[in-house]
């Protein structure tokens, strides 16, 4: 049975997986410039999330149908709660010139929060679990909701409370962790009965290396699944340098900093909550593709080309456009990976679709954080470049051959 009470558990969850990174990714340049100013270390912070996330996300979900969505779920937030603390107890103890152990802990307390962040997936499921197949879409479009919601408000609040701190962002989304563990244990109840549970699968299966040669070993989707990763990696690997190469090239603070970050938060839940639908009936999912990577590309190369003078008015059309490139690029790569597989081929594919993400999330930061430190301030747009036209070839090399 529905309950408005699990309804809103699983919202503030997803809202709290969102709004809790999108707090602290802006920030990092700024949270990290006492103790390192190295893009190769601040690429890694930033992709560190991402890996322990893909390392952990398959066990989530097998411990979810083993033992039920409450315990993994208050788990995991545990987890979130512990993370972002150790995390902000970090940034606030004064350290010794040179010790090493601020940035260990920090790289621990992102761990741990990725580690603990399989929380969507398993919220998903309780949506499952309390919804008729038929009025299951429906259902799912909370999760949309409480993504997109999250974009907007993590660096908005990142933003405005930063003028007063800028590790005060970081105790917020303690709190709002905080908080969201709280209801977890008091209002959600047990949606996944016993005799619907299922043992823990073996070792291999829960490899995630091992899920993505499978989906990498179907001539069908290869070359897309393929164009899906380096997407994430080109996007997430230069966007992950874009804070410090505003706050060193042109001198901005975390507000005009987190305002960017906003900007593609707004642009991209309108393309991908509204116009995504109607787009697609009209011009179909392999011109969208192209479409959306040309966007993309032109934002990327036309940061480098502000100056101090226009920054923001560039900066500003430049991420809406990188935006709007997004919205249209990941639902349609999405779409076509789907339309290439039969049924019986739908769920792992389309699940290692989030793994390739998560591993792209993770190797693009440092790429472009050691493209930036040794190769100059604009090297990570243009390498970025590069890959995104290689992703546009990937993209009609396979969609031009018919399927089978």
């Amino acid at each position: 049975m529905k309950r408005p009470s699990t309804l809103l558990c699983v919202f503030v969850t997803l809202l709290n997986d969102r709004v809790g990174e999108s707090l602290v990714f802006p920030l990092l340049p700024f949270l990290l410039a006492s103790f390192t100013s190295s893009g190769t270390i601040l690429g890694l912070m930033a992709g560190s999330y991402a890996l322990a996330q893909f390392l952990a996300t398959p066990l989530i979900g097998a411990l979810s149908d083993r033992f039920g969505r409450r315990p993994v779920i208050a788990c995991s937030v545990a987890g979130t709660v512990l993370g972002l603390s150790l995390f902000a107890t970090t940034l606030e103890i004064p350290w010794a010139q040179g010790s090493a152990w601020p940035l260990l802990l920090l790289f621990g307390g992102r761990l741990l929060d990725g580690f603990s962040g399989g929380t969507a997936a398993t919220a998903a499921a309780v949506l499952a679990d309390i919804s008729s197949p038929e009025n299951r879409a429906k259902a799912f479009g909370l999760i949309g909701v409480a993504f997109g919601l999250g974009f907007i408000l993590g660096p908005a609040l990142g933003g405005l409370l930063a003028r007063w701190s800028v590790t005060l962002p970081v105790w917020i989304s303690v709190a709002i962790a905080a908080v969201n563990l709280l209801l977890v244990l008091l209002l959600l109840p047990e949606t996944h009965p016993p005799e619907q549970r299922r043992a823990l699968p073996r070792k291999r299966t829960l490899n995630p290396f091992a899920q993505l040669a499978k989906v990498f070993g179907n001539p069908q989707v290869s070359s897309l699944c393929l164009g899906f990763f380096l997407f994430f990696l080109a996007f997430n690997g230069f966007t992950a340098v874009l804070v410090l190469y505003f706050k060193q090239v042109f001198g901005w603070g975390p507000t005009l900093a987190t305002t960017a970050f906003l900007i593609v938060g707004v642009v991209a839940t309108v393309v991908q909550g509204g116009l995504i639908g109607p787009l697609v009936k009209r011009f179909g999912e392999q011109r969208l593709t192209l479409v959306g990577l040309a966007l993309v590309l032109v934002g990327c190369l036309l940061i480098p080309t502000a100056t101090i003078a226009n920054a923001q008015a560039v900066v500003f059309s430049a991420v809406a456009l990188l935006a709007t490139g997004t919205g249209l690029v990941i639902p349609s790569l999405r779409s076509l990976v789907s339309r290439r597989l039969d049924a019986g081929g739908q769920g792992a594919a389309l699940g290692s679709l989030q793994g390739l993400q998560s591993l792209g999330s993770f190797l693009g930061p440092p790429l472009m954080g050691l493209s930036y430190e040794h190769w100059g301030h604009t090297s990570p747009f243009l390498l970025a470049a590069v890959i995104l036209f290689a992703v546009g070839v990937l993209s009609v090399n396979r969609t031009l051959r018919p399927a089978g």
